[in-house]
């Protein structure tokens, strides 16, 4: 009879203590809005729930990516709820107060106000405080200006082109010769190595090997809950993150060495940072230099691994996008009187640009990017306070129907100049828009090219479901058997 007795307190307790927590935490910021932080403005927080205390929404998060494997039900389920709207919606996520932007319009007013909305990241230990995408101000201007020099712009993307594409000549030969490959490893391989040797001249090893596997771990620690404590996902990136910049400062040391007193420099990014300088004449600070180049090669080669995998994907699935794709590369090939082709000709194929675009835009590698208010902001009759995170939702804007016709069908002739700018927002918007866009799309094209017009594949588990966290991809890696035309 006792333990009946409290069976039934706890199964009746529990969710009632559940309950009260979660209207608490809304409470609460109701409180701190309309008697702690007097304004002159609205005192009223966007539509949306602040889930429970310290945790916020983030089981919820979790259940939605991780446990459903549905995550664009996470803001349909709050659209329906809460309606469009002001397109924003009030959130606890990644351990801070929160507001989620997830229509185009709302998007792009966040990411070009920036004096009002900073990009400052839920985890800056992990990113880098004096990187690229943490900076603002001069420093970020002199950082991004060298970057766009050395990696996006025509001069450079013509030399990057020829430095890539053996590598990845080498890489497809060795795929014929195995029953079958796990292709977001293998790209991965192909593109660590490519990005590696023409960003810090690091040589396939060892070495290499252990930078790659440090830089995967801080990957993981981007979507997990900042705890830094031992046994948490965000404590071990953060350990991978010192390892790789041990890794970088060793290299920094020896090019010293080796440079004192003479002009054999390497002439790679690396190389380019280490010799920065500011409008004093100052060069960067170590610091600046390490965060920059681990940001930099961590950026640089996972978002085009994902969507070239995602491309292959796409183009086993649906043989007639596959079959115009090869035509267009095929009338390339045969003008050729060698393997490799240049960045120029790859980026003036139209069709393949196309289905680069809507890899791009599918693949949706970056679900959503942060900013940080740097005060009160009235916005349509409600505030966002101060301090609070911005999580702009870019993955909403590429999969909504008002956006896109069926948008989950893989469809590159949608790309005919018909979409308008603010519905593709792959590479975020405003001064901080990816530094390298046009290196990203120039490296999918060029696999591409090399894939079509000379190999043929399959999915070897073609309904194998989909991961969504850190990065969507299928959980068998895309597994494909792949043989010559």
């Amino acid at each position: 009879m006792t333990v009946g007795i409290w069976l039934t307190a706890v199964i009746g307790v529990v969710p009632l203590v559940g309950c009260l927590l979660w209207w608490w935490n809304d409470i609460w910021y109701g409180l701190v809005m309309t008697t702690l932080r007097p304004s002159k403005g609205s005192n009223k927080l966007p539509p949306g729930h602040m889930g429970l205390p310290f945790l916020g929404e983030t089981l919820t998060f979790l259940w939605y990516f991780r446990f459903l494997r549905r995550p664009d039900d996470y803001i349909n389920s709050k659209r329906q709820k809460y309606g469009d709207g002001i397109g924003m919606y009030k959130t606890y996520l990644f351990g801070r107060p929160s507001v989620i932007t997830f229509l185009p319009e709302t998007n792009k007013y966040v990411l070009r106000t920036t004096e009002s909305f900073i990009l400052k990241w839920a985890n800056p230990d992990l990113v880098g405080k004096m990187s690229l995408v943490a900076v603002h101000g001069k420093a970020h201007l002199r950082i991004r200006s060298f970057v766009i020099r050395s990696i996006n712009q025509p001069d450079a993307l013509r030399r990057i082109a020829i430095a890539v594409q053996p590598r990845m000549i080498s890489a497809l030969q060795s795929w014929v010769k195995r029953d079958k490959i796990t292709s977001y490893d293998e790209i991965k391989k192909v593109s660590f190595e490519n990005i590696c040797k023409y960003f810090a001249s690091f040589e396939h090893g060892p070495t290499l090997h252990q930078l790659k596997e440090h830089l995967s771990g801080m990957l993981t620690g981007f979507r997990a809950y900042p705890l830094n404590i031992p046994g948490f996902t965000f404590y071990r990136a953060l350990q991978c993150r010192r390892k790789a910049q041990a890794i970088f400062r060793e290299e920094l040391d020896k090019r010293r060495r080796k440079n004192d007193g003479s002009n054999d420099a390497m002439n790679d990014l690396l190389d380019g940072l280490m010799n920065l300088k500011d409008e004093e004449g100052n060069n960067l600070s170590d610091t600046e230099v390490l965060d920059n180049i681990t940001g930099i090669l961590l950026a640089g080669y996972e978002s085009t691994v994902i969507v070239t995998m995602w491309a292959i994907y796409y183009l086993a699935k649906w043989p007639e996008v596959l079959e115009r794709l090869r035509d267009e590369n095929m009338v390339l090939k045969k003008c050729k009187n060698e393997q490799l082709v240049t960045s120029d000709e790859i980026l003036k194929l139209e069709y393949t640009m196309k289905v680069v675009d809507e890899s791009i835009r599918l693949a949706n590698v970056s679900t959503f990017i942060f900013r940080t208010t740097t005060e009160d902001i009235e916005y349509k009759g409600y505030t966002i306070p101060k301090g609070w995170n911005m999580v702009v939702w870019l993955r909403n804007v590429h999969v909504d129907p008002k956006n896109y016709n069926d948008p989950l069908c893989f469809n590159p002739d949608r790309w005919d100049g018909s979409i308008l700018p603010e519905n593709f927002q792959a590479f975020g918007g405003g001064p901080r828009i990816c530094a390298g866009n046009m290196l990203a799309r120039l490296q999918v094209g060029l696999f591409l090219h090399h894939m079509s017009t000379g190999y043929k594949w399959e999915l070897v588990n073609p309904e194998a479901k989909v991961n969504y966290l850190p990065i969507p991809k299928p959980e068998d890696g895309l597994e494909i058997t792949i043989a010559k035309l």
